[in-house]
């Protein structure tokens, strides 16, 4: 089994601050591919705010970039997510995500907890 542990939510931060999200996956695996954070917003479904590949490309939604930077350790399977000059409609459940292999050839996706993120204005 693959889990994901995301560390540095839980926080209220005031608009304009910065925090760091982390998280670790761990388990059975082969290789990552994508790792990401996704995060749902009140009243909102979950959508995607940053992915970042095994070969490093990143993909950001429009309403994060230049404000947020993802970036990931290889050797320890762990994704980070940058977030600056946060805004209230930042606020949100943020969650870890990753697809790979394990086993050698068996695909997984997987899910972190969600943590939220409180950004007051």
């Amino acid at each position: 089994q693959v889990q994901l542990m995301p560390s540095g939510g839980g926080l209220v931060v005031q608009a304009g601050g910065s925090l760091r999200l982390s998280c670790l996956a761990s388990g059975t695996i082969s290789s990552v591919n994508n790792m990401g954070w996704y995060r749902q917003a009140p009243g909102q479904q979950r959508e995607s705010v940053a992915n970042i590949s095994s070969s490093g490309i990143t993909s950001y939604d429009d309403s994060v970039k230049g404000r947020f930077t993802i970036s990931r350790d290889h050797a320890d399977n762990t994704v980070s997510l940058q977030v600056n000059a946060l805004k209230p409609e930042d606020t949100g459940v943020y969650y870890c995500h990753a697809d790979g292999l394990m086993h050698g050839i068996s695909p997984f996706v997987s899910w972190g907890r969600g943590t939220q993120v409180t950004v007051s204005s």
